[in-house]
């Protein structure tokens, strides 16, 4: 198959290089220097070259900040018959969107990202494929995901933005309030070195990506029990309630048990 990527940053380089030993792929890249490490593919800068070249499947993998503008920009040099994708993280208008195309399209996000995940070692990694859209753009990648040992869960555009709302805010919001009170610590315990690493990880992210996941019209609630719990906590700090702390400790012990059994 020819595939087109677009954005040769972190995950589209990742795909090109995945993709590029069974299919003949191009990447699409305004700068070239950006280009500079990616191999066994076509390097496009002009559109024009991705018209001669007839992609056959389009992934989208640039900043989600640009994700449809890019999609605006280059679908007049596509075949009537490519299936356009995206791998973003935040979803939000892309339905409406791809539906106004008239084009044949697939949605997907890998639950995983070069700051964190182990991108030669996946297998406790999770991916969602959008189950609305082109049949066989969504085998295409579920295909994909599937040799990657990943584990795969199908949802609607609407099911994926609760689940990101609840999957990324509520640890994303965590970090911000630890990053926001911390100080510097010359002798830091182990605990705190780890959660400072998780937080130097989560604000080297885009910050239009973080924007957009906590601006996820599914967030507020999510946020708001983060409020609710502190305020449950701080009254138990302020009383010395040593029973109620064994109570809640066994709570939120049981809630951290349940989520692994479940893994």
């Amino acid at each position: 198959m020819r595939i087109l990527v677009m954005g040769a940053g972190k995950m589209g380089s990742f795909f090109i290089d995945l993709l590029s030993f069974d299919h003949e792929v191009a990447v699409y890249e305004k700068d070239p220097r950006r280009m500079r490490f990616t191999y066994n593919c076509q390097r496009f800068t002009q559109l024009e070259e991705v018209k001669e070249f007839q992609p056959e499947l389009l992934i989208n993998a640039v900043t989600v900040k640009y994700t449809i503008a890019a999609f605006q920009e280059i679908l007049p040099y596509l075949p009537k018959d490519c299936i356009i994708s995206d791998i973003s993280s935040v979803k939000t208008g892309l339905r409406d969107y791809y539906e106004g195309t008239g084009m044949r399209y697939a949605s997907s996000h890998p639950m995983f990202g070069p700051t964190f995940a182990n991108l030669n070692q996946l297998s406790e990694e999770n991916a969602i494929i959008i189950s609305e859209g082109d049949y066989m753009g969504r085998i295409f990648f579920k295909d994909l995901y599937q040799r990657l040992g990943l584990n795969i869960y199908e949802y609607t555009f609407e099911e994926h933005d609760k689940t990101v709302a609840y999957s990324l805010s509520i640890p994303f919001v965590s970090t911000f309030v630890f990053a926001a009170v911390m100080k510097h610590q010359d002798a830091p315990g182990t605990t705190f070195k780890r959660h400072m690493r998780i937080a130097k990880g989560v604000l080297n992210e885009d910050d239009y990506l973080l924007q957009e996941i906590l601006f996820n019209p599914y967030t507020h609630d999510q946020v708001s029990q983060i409020r609710t719990e502190l305020k449950e906590l701080l009254e138990i700090i302020d009383h010395k309630d040593a029973d109620a702390m064994q109570l809640y400790l066994k709570k939120i012990r049981d809630n951290v048990r349940r989520d692994i059994e479940v893994i």
